[in-house]
């Protein structure tokens, strides 16, 4: 996912890396975060099916359970991974102590944790919209335990 509109506002950047990590007390981490947060696929698909999506870990196992019928639509199925992972990864960012979202130079949104591992949720959320696995919930409590 490729996020243009960041362009040079960059605050933080990794060692001489172009690498932007978003930080709590800045304004434009808010706003970004915000964006990345709105998954309106996602959201929408949720609510179709009952789900809230109250960024917790238990709205994560909640769409595990959902029944995947947009595998059968093409166009929708990348839109899906991607909100998918943004989703998650707002959970992570929100509810982990230490993460935090960077964008990395090519505009990939990634979070990364305070032991520096970095979390490609995005493809996460791609892999799971395709075949279900690894489930949401599961990348989630191997991030939590670290």
């Amino acid at each position: 996912m490729n996020i243009p509109f960041l362009g040079n506002r960059r605050k933080k950047r990794g060692a001489a890396s172009g690498i932007a990590v978003l930080s709590d007390g800045d304004a434009d981490a808010a706003g970004v975060t915000g964006l990345l947060a709105e998954c309106g696929l996602l959201r929408s698909q949720a609510e179709q099916s009952g789900v809230e999506l109250d960024d917790t870990a238990a709205s994560l196992a909640a769409l595990d359970q959902l029944l995947p019928r947009w595998r059968d639509d093409e166009e929708i199925l990348p839109w899906l991974g991607n909100d998918a992972g943004l989703y998650l990864g707002t959970v992570i960012v929100r509810t982990v102590r230490g993460a935090v979202w960077q964008i990395v130079p090519s505009g990939h949104p990634m979070v990364r944790l305070a032991s520096g591992r970095e979390i490609d949720v995005v493809a996460d959320g791609h892999t799971w919209a395709a075949t279900g696995a690894p489930e949401l919930s599961q990348v989630y409590a191997e991030v939590a335990e670290v």
